[in-house]
């Protein structure tokens, strides 16, 4: 279990230190000048160069990089050239908008995907099982930027259910959480099915249907336990792009979390800002799938011994 915690540490750091680099020098490469964004594109060139010193953007390009690296590590991720506050500050700030819609989208997906999920696989071949096939389709199909304004257009403007977009109370979280659940509750609603059905055809499902126990009690207690482990990868992969912010939902419901404020940071080139929210997502992303890595080997004794007679 070492071996292979330690090898899953390495290459998570591997990944966290790659995307970085590739964050830095991209931001780099982008049109646009962040002294413009500060003084505006009518400053003199003197000033431009004071506050180029002043930002280190007059360094060397590997001397900017080991310095952003040094930095990150100590968690200071700079300060906005926009708003002057410090990068991390901001981050915080908008992180509790961006885990409460991942919280409700997985909340709402996990309910619907286990409930139909279960139904279609326990009727199998029936109108219910179809019914699934075909709306699970229809979820995966649906893009948000597509079905996001279809829901505004709907529930907002025809009805008038619930908000247009920001944060106005719990109504507010409905749309954007429905707009991205839908897709995380279809890919989950057929991986249930599928593996229910893979595993009630197990001898020792067979041997709990000899024995004349009901089928909604083997369904429970004996098929479904040992059917979700691939939901539950699925789960945290879905679980960790959520955590960093979507940032096609929130930017169509103009909702306040932290995908919000790296496109912000796109447009304004605010370089330390869109270093520092791609940096914490893709660390956080990291970081979920390596608890999942764990947390599978842990629930899945396979692993374990495969690597105690590897």
């Amino acid at each position: 279990m070492g071996n292979y915690v330690t090898t899953r540490l390495l290459g998570a750091g591997l990944v966290v230190l790659g995307v970085a680099t590739a964050v830095f020098l991209l931001a780099r490469v982008l049109p646009g000048d962040p002294t413009d964004v500060m003084l505006g594109e009518t400053a003199a060139t003197a000033d431009r160069e004071a506050l180029a010193r002043a930002l280190g953007l007059d360094r060397p390009l590997a001397e900017q990089w080991l310095l952003y690296l040094e930095r990150s590590i100590r968690l200071n991720l700079g300060t906005s050239l926009y708003s002057q506050r410090p990068v991390l500050e901001l981050i915080l700030e908008r992180l509790p908008a961006t885990l409460l819609l991942a919280v409700a989208a997985l909340a709402a997906a996990s309910c619907l995907a286990l409930a139909f999920g279960t139904v279609a696989a326990a009727r199998q071949g029936g109108p219910w099982d179809r019914g699934l096939i075909a709306c699970s389709t229809l979820g995966l199909a649906m893009p948000n930027f597509w079905l996001g304004p279809l829901a505004i257009l709907v529930f907002s403007y025809l009805l008038g259910w619930f908000p247009v977009g920001g944060i106005h109370g719990l109504g507010s979280v409905v749309l954007p959480a429905l707009t991205l659940g839908t897709g995380l509750a279809a890919l989950q609603a057929r991986m249930v099915r599928n593996g229910l059905l893979e595993v009630l055809g197990l001898d020792y499902v067979r041997a709990a249907r000899a024995r004349g126990l009901e089928p909604t009690r083997i369904l429970a207690r004996h098929a479904l336990p040992n059917a979700l482990l691939p939901v539950f990868t699925v789960f945290g992969l879905q679980a960790g792009a959520l955590l960093t912010g979507a940032v096609v939902t929130e930017r169509i419901f103009s909702w306040p979390g932290v995908g919000q404020l790296t496109i912000e940071a796109i447009l304004r080139r605010d370089y330390p800002v869109l270093q520092g929210c791609v940096l914490f997502i893709s660390t956080i992303y990291v970081l979920t799938n390596l608890l999942i890595d764990l947390s599978y080997a842990w629930l899945d004794p396979r692993i374990r011994f495969a690597e105690k007679w590897a």
